[in-house]
């Protein structure tokens, strides 16, 4: 018989967390949701990844936030975007990305823009581009600069112009 899993709660299985009202999900305690498998976290609908809390999302293991579909990713609120840890940003696909919004993209923290990828940078929507903060375009590795494409480049301001590395 395997034993009882902590505090009285009852272990999630793979295809459980689609089938929890938002309320159970937005409950689940960090640890929980850091325990969680990728397959789990893929699993969670997403109308209930828009009620996660920032610490839930900060808890993801770096894994979990690369195994969001684009639509998760999208359902994310842009509090839930600025509680990216530095690696879950860097983990992301550049199809997640991709689906990131102009408003989600402008959350994402300067050493979240820094731990790009160069695949990454260049997967940024053109029209996102023009929402990034002059911050984060300065926050840009050198690689990451030389990554952006020329319609990318085409789409900045000259404030971020100006900010560029």
């Amino acid at each position: 018989m395997a034993a009882e899993p902590p505090s009285g709660e009852s272990a999630v299985t793979c295809d459980q967390p689609a089938a929890l009202p938002t309320a159970q999900i937005s409950a689940i305690t960090t640890t929980g949701v850091g325990a969680m498998t990728t397959a789990q976290v893929a699993a969670i609908e997403t109308t209930d990844v828009a009620q996660l809390k920032t610490s839930q999302v900060a808890a993801l293991t770096t894994a979990g936030a690369a195994a969001l579909t684009t639509a998760q990713v999208q359902a994310l609120t842009t509090a839930g975007v600025a509680a990216l840890r530095t690696t879950q940003v860097a983990a992301l696909t550049t199809d997640q990305v991709a689906a990131l919004t102009s408003t989600q993209i402008s959350a994402v923290t300067t050493a979240g823009i820094a731990a790009m990828t160069t695949a990454q940078v260049a997967a940024i929507q053109t029209t996102d581009v023009a929402q990034l903060k002059t911050s984060q375009v300065a926050a840009l590795t050198t690689s990451g600069e030389a990554a952006l494409t020329t319609a990318q480049v085409a789409a900045l301001t000259t404030a971020q112009l100006a900010a560029l590395p």
